[in-house]
């Protein structure tokens, strides 16, 4: 069970994305607490061109819930160095996709982390909904590979750095 299931829990649709990180799920939760200041996926395109920091910022991991998380989001919930839940209710302009609750999770596997992410996406009004889906499904595919594996890379080198 995650924490968005709570949120939405009659999703329109449920995909997962993961990674595996060789660093230890401290220093990667605390890279996922960065997602209050950035997105960390293709700059160009979520971050209005600016580079997404490389350097973890002081305070960040002093999580509140109803701050807001990557512009669009605001935390839900969170447990430290465990989960994070980010919610999107619909608004103008974004309507067209629902509303959007996604939980994040770091586990310990082995000696190394899996970062899984589960995303519930609501039933979004409209005659073409289901097309609307299946084109964002593809669309996260590619933004969340790339935040999950800067994730990684940017994990594994400060793990190795403090090594």
């Amino acid at each position: 069970m995650y924490r968005c299931d709570e949120i939405l829990p009659e999703p329109g649709a449920v995909w997962f994305r993961a990674v595996t990180v060789k660093a230890p799920r401290t220093v990667l939760f605390r890279w996922l607490c960065q997602l209050t200041v950035a997105p960390y996926s293709y700059d160009l395109l979520d971050n209005f061109g600016r580079r997404s920091p490389r350097k973890l910022t002081l305070g960040t991991e002093q999580l509140q819930v109803g701050q807001q998380v990557m512009t669009i989001f605001e935390l839900a919930d969170f447990v430290p160095n465990e989960e994070l839940t980010l919610r999107m209710r619909s608004r103008a302009g974004l309507k067209l996709f629902g509303d959007f609750a996604i939980s994040y999770t770091v586990r310990e596997h082995g000696r190394q982390t899996r970062l899984v992410v589960k995303l519930l996406l609501g039933n979004a009004p409209g005659p073409f909904s289901a097309a609307r889906r299946r084109a964002l499904a593809w669309g996260d595919l590619l933004m969340m590979r790339r935040q999950l594996l800067t994730f990684r890379n940017l994990a594994e080198r400060d793990s190795a750095t403090s090594s």
